[in-house]
């Protein structure tokens, strides 16, 4: 099975990446079946795998467009600013809240790395590690991000509720002191 990278080499392939992600952004991961994405292209459903080995391989490639995608605006969030954590948080919530069915695509449920191009989960995870000072530190301030991402996408939070207050007052806490390990 070719990995994500190597479906991206064909044209016809990346087009039907491209329409895919269209169709996920537009009406959700249920809506993103074979059957549909071959009618939005004017195709059988079996031409697909032609391009395409399966929907695993599907999902993988848009996942990589998300990623790549994440990982440009986490870098352009913390190259050379002086207060990066919440200028991460705010291009990580923006990502997500801008892209919430990709955002669900990509981190919900197992990932499937095998299919995603070498180093590419790393890359975007390089800024939020970059910041956080090491990775258990990092896995912290990721678990916050996305919980509380997941809690606004799925409007969790009481109306009158303050998210950017809530945001600040968790990132306060990570950069309040170094983690540090009990003896």
């Amino acid at each position: 099975m070719p990995d994500a990278a190597a479906v991206a080499r064909s044209p016809r392939a990346q087009e039907v990446v491209d329409v895919a992600r269209r169709l996920l952004e537009e009406e959700g991961l249920a809506a993103l079946t074979m059957r549909r994405l071959a009618a939005r292209l004017g195709i059988r459903a079996p031409s697909l795998y032609k391009h395409l080995p399966d929907k695993a391989a599907l999902e993988a490639a848009i996942i990589t467009t998300g990623f790549q995608e994440a990982a440009e605006a986490f870098e352009a969030a913390v190259d050379g600013c002086t207060d990066p954590l919440p200028a991460l948080a705010a291009a990580y919530r923006a990502f997500a809240l801008a892209h919430p069915h990709l955002y669900r695509l990509m981190n919900n449920g197992p990932l499937q790395r095998e299919l995603l191009p070498a180093g590419l989960e790393a890359r975007a995870a390089a800024p939020v590690l970059r910041v956080a000072g090491d990775q258990a530190r990092a896995r912290a301030v990721w678990a916050f991000a996305h919980g509380m991402v997941m809690l606004e996408l799925d409007h969790r939070f009481p109306p009158d509720a303050d998210l950017d207050a809530a945001w600040h007052a968790g990132l306060t806490a990570f950069q309040a002191t170094p983690a540090t390990r009990p003896d």
